[in-house]
Formats: C-alpha cells, structure tokens, sequence
C-alpha cells in the first residue's frame, strides 16, 4: 500500500466531531519537517468545540477573522495563538457552516497543546491547510482505539455550565 493511500481522506473530517473524537484518537499524525524529516505520532488527547451554541468555542460569537476557517468545511486547520505565545492546532470538523472543530491536545507522550505545536514546529502559516493534500501535515489511517477516558475541557471557566462539565476532553489510556 503507497503511503498516500494511509492518509485520511477529507470526507472523514465532514461528519459531526462527535463521531470523529473517539475514531481520531490512535490515527498517525504526520509532520514533515523543512529539512525533510517526518514526525510520527499517533494522537493521544483531543477536545472538542462544537458550534455556535457550544459557549467554549470560538465560534459562539459568530465568525470573525479568526475564527473563519471554522464555518468551512471540515479538514483545515485552525490555527491561533493564546497568551501571544502558544499556538493552537485545531482541525475542523463537520459539513461547511456547522463551526466544529478538535483541538489537539496530546501526539505520543506530548501533551499539552502548546508543547504539541512546539514539538510538531507548527505557527499560524498553518491556518486553513486542508490536511487530506498538505504537504507539511497529515493524519495516517491505523486502528482506532477502544480504551480512552473522558473529562471535561481545559481552561474554559468563561464558558460557564453546561459546558464547563461536558465531558468533551478524550485521552488515550495508558497500558501503565
């Protein structure tokens, strides 16, 4: 099988995030570097944002310049920056309107997403790549995985509850 048959076509990234969270968990992400080198890692920790009613998302307030990606359809990448450091690697998710997006917490043993987009070399010349034809990033096929554990989302206290509770956070669990 040719490598490029591995990666995961754009249509997987069209369904609701919900069904892609836990199916996404496990899948390879691929890194190629500037000099040429890859990065293989199997996604291990993702949240999920999703929609307009969804408080936590950037999208509760309507679209914006940062935000636009997320009201296209699912397969790009949404990158931003927090505390004018730390960048954020999101991939879209959902049919063109539907603003849904996970964020990549974890890749191997890196968790964290600001230590994930520091590991994987990725800055905001990664917003809106579609990741079924980039060249820098992709996410492989490989078997799902059955063990993972659910919790609510980091760092969202202004979203208030419902959505401070959801359990929307999904980490791979350790065999440890």
């Amino acid at each position: 099988m040719h490598p490029h048959d591995l990666i995961l076509p754009s249509g997987f990234f069209t369904r609701d995030v919900l069904a892609i969270a836990p199916e996404i968990l496990g899948k390879i992400l691929v890194r190629t570097l500037p000099d040429g080198s890859e990065i293989r890692l199997p996604l291990t920790e993702v949240e999920i944002y999703r929609g307009v009613e969804d408080q936590a998302c950037h999208a509760s307030k309507g679209m914006t310049t940062r935000n636009r990606v997320m009201f296209g359809v699912g397969g790009h990448i949404y990158m931003y920056l927090v505390y004018g450091m730390h960048w954020m690697f999101n991939i879209v998710t959902g049919p063109a309107g539907s603003p849904e997006a996970l964020l990549i917490r974890g890749v191997g043993d890196v968790f964290g997403p600001g230590r994930v987009t520091k590991l994987l070399q990725m800055d905001g010349s990664f917003y809106g790549e579609p990741m079924a034809s980039s060249t820098r990033i992709r996410v492989e096929n490989a078997p799902s995985i059955v063990h993972y554990s659910t919790g609510p989302r980091v760092g969202i206290h202004y979203a208030g509850e419902p959505w401070l509770s959801k359990p929307w956070r999904l980490k791979v669990m350790s065999d440890k």
